[in-house]
């Protein structure tokens, strides 16, 4: 069960004399009610949130958003802060500028843990489209055929012309990005985007989904943007909706690299030095700090209606065993624990 210890998260907040907490998509309200009521300031990086969420953001003294997209839905709150996102240049860079393989053209594509979102079938389908010497490698957590059953056989048929290469695996940073020349990401939806930055770092010209926030970081210098086809809301009642792109326009971007196979080292220079100029998050963060030392605590009295709000946002999205873990932790854990000795003792003696 993921939750916060209340009287342990107070006694960390004391003992540490805390003035300042940030918190990463938290989904429950009530720590950071705690923390107002210790007259603690926070915080949150935006990531996820709905409609419903978005006025309980208010309980927050200010947000850091990492997009305009994120900051054009809290532009409202009094201390809100664009913050443009990146990553660690210095870990996430090129091994050489030059094709990895002389004659073929190597497309990456990073599927993680979820390659619906990631739009891993648009990159199987459009690939199959293309003509020229090109190889896909996907490098994904989770069983592909699993996601796309339909995809089984034009999955197999690529491995077995070897023009696909599948990678499942975990791989630490700064993972494989050194093994393609172009990264194709065609994503239904993202928060920020971490692989876009990661993969710019590394000189990979980006192909990625026409729509923010992918669009914030993606031109004509470093990459293509592909049209979106049809767009629809997430069944969680995300924000933003998802974007499904066109097959037929994603395989003309990637065709256009296949054509271009000559200035591939030119491409790679070119969104090296972009990568350099604006996703660098060290130099991206410097005025974190500042906005920090300058934030202002909002009056507890201009909160109390919104924190009765996130109170019952909270109540009717837990359950039952939850409330009763809040309330009496360490009888919940006793009974707990006493069930599951129970249930070992049962099936020892069957």
């Amino acid at each position: 069960m993921q939750t916060i210890h209340e009287a342990t998260f107070k006694k960390w907040i004391i003992e540490n004399n805390l003035e300042v907490v940030i918190f990463n998509e938290e989904t429950r309200w009530y720590p950071i009610l705690i923390c107002n009521q210790l007259g603690v300031k926070t915080g949150a990086y935006i990531d996820y949130y709905t409609e419903e969420t978005i006025p309980l953001f208010k309980n927050y003294d200010f947000l850091i958003c990492n997009t305009r997209r994120h900051y054009s839905a809290f532009s409202w709150h009094p201390q809100c802060f664009f913050v443009p996102w990146g990553t660690d240049i210095n870990l996430f860079k090129p091994k050489g500028m030059d094709n990895v393989d002389p004659q073929t053209l190597m497309f990456f594509h990073s599927a993680g843990f979820n390659p619906g979102r990631k739009g891993t079938d648009f990159v199987l389908m459009a690939f199959s489209q293309l003509s020229g010497n090109a190889k896909l490698i996907i490098h994904s957590q989770v069983e592909l055929t699993h996601y796309f059953p339909k995809l089984k056989e034009m999955i197999e048929k690529l491995k077995n012309e070897g023009k696909l290469i599948y990678i499942k695996d975990t791989v630490p940073a700064p993972g494989l990005y050194h093994m393609g020349d172009i990264y194709v990401y065609p994503t239904r939806l993202e928060g920020i985007g971490l692989t876009i930055m990661e993969a710019l770092s590394c000189g990979l010209p980006v192909i990625t989904t026409d729509c923010a926030p992918m669009n914030e970081f993606i031109n004509d210098e470093n990459g293509k943007l592909i049209k979106v086809e049809k767009s629809y809301c997430r069944a969680d009642a995300y924000y933003w909706p998802l974007s499904d792109v066109s097959v037929d326009s994603l395989s003309k971007c990637m065709q256009e690299y296949v054509d271009n196979f000559h200035r591939i080292k030119e491409f790679k220079a070119k969104t090296r030095e972009h990568a350099i100029q604006d996703v660098d998050w060290e130099k991206n963060s410097i005025v974190l700090l500042d906005y920090i030392k300058d934030i202002k605590k909002i009056p507890a009295d201009e909160k109390i209606d919104i924190e009765r709000k996130a109170l019952e946002y909270d109540k009717k999205r837990m359950s039952s065993a939850l409330q009763i873990y809040r309330k009496h932790p360490i009888l919940f854990s006793f009974c707990r624990y006493s069930w599951l000795l129970v249930k070992k003792i049962l099936s020892i003696g069957s």
